[in-house]
């Protein structure tokens, strides 16, 4: 699929954005903010009036993370599955939150849950993105021991999106934690092995090794700048590319 042409400036026709679940819950830590679903919504349907295809995978990490159940003693196959089935709940919140912005959207699941949402397939995934649907892919890649940064990074190979958002609370990735040291410098752009050798925690490796093996870009950024999903889709040079 090639770039589409917004504003006479190239940009993207169809991309996967990458939201955490700590991103939903906003300054509450966790469960899920209805004020920053209905933000991230409102930002997601202006973006899809442009034109551009748009699939998600969020993580589950502000209801439960399959470390945590690791840390209490639990089974990791265990506490995996259950944070699978953590971002099948933020998942229908933001379905909730685009469908009253008037968008058509769709979850999809990797674990069958035919009650709530499509088993995901990648050829039905890709149809309904081609209808103009937001899908909404959720439980992971349906397997424990894998992150949803990894999900994210094959569900956008496999859907074909040109690019891969990563949401996070700041604008992109930084030498060293930004939130701790103010002298942090941003880095405009890097390459995937340089990411894998200094280990700059942007995404887990396996997510990191999967985009540079099919040559996917990733785009970092603030999810919080408005308007920011909009004007990378269209693209505009923010954040931190990788690639």
């Amino acid at each position: 699929m090639e770039p589409a042409s917004t504003s006479g400036r190239s940009g993207y026709s169809r991309i996967l954005l990458k939201l955490s679940g700590e991103a939903l819950a906003g300054d509450e830590h966790s469960g899920i903010s209805p004020a920053v679903a209905k933000q991230v919504a409102a930002e997601i349907a202006e973006v899809r009036e442009t034109g551009v295809q748009i699939a998600m995978v969020i993580g589950g990490g502000n209801i439960f993370r399959g470390s945590t159940g690791k840390a209490l003693g639990m089974d990791q196959a265990t506490g995996d599955s259950m944070g699978m089935l953590a971002t099948v709940i933020n998942s229908l919140a933001m379905q909730d939150a685009l469908e009253r912005q008037g968008v058509a959207t769709r979850v999809m699941t990797a674990i069958e849950m035919r009650a709530l949402a499509e088993p995901y397939i990648r050829r039905k995934a890709i149809r309904h993105l081609e209808k103009g649907r937001i899908v909404i892919i959720a439980a992971g890649t349906g397997n424990p021991f894998f992150t949803t940064d990894t999900a994210a990074g094959l569900r956008a190979i496999e859907t074909g999106a040109q690019v891969l958002l990563k949401a996070t609370r700041v604008d992109g990735v930084y030498d060293s934690d930004p939130e701790k040291n103010p002298g942090a410098r941003k880095i405009a752009s890097i390459g995937y092995q340089e990411v894998i050798e200094r280990q700059l925690r942007v995404m887990d490796l396996t997510a990191i090794s999967l985009c540079m093996d099919n040559r996917l870009p990733i785009i970092v950024f603030n999810l919080f700048n408005r308007g920011s999903i909009r004007r990378i889709a269209a693209g505009e040079a923010l954040g931190t590319r990788i690639s």
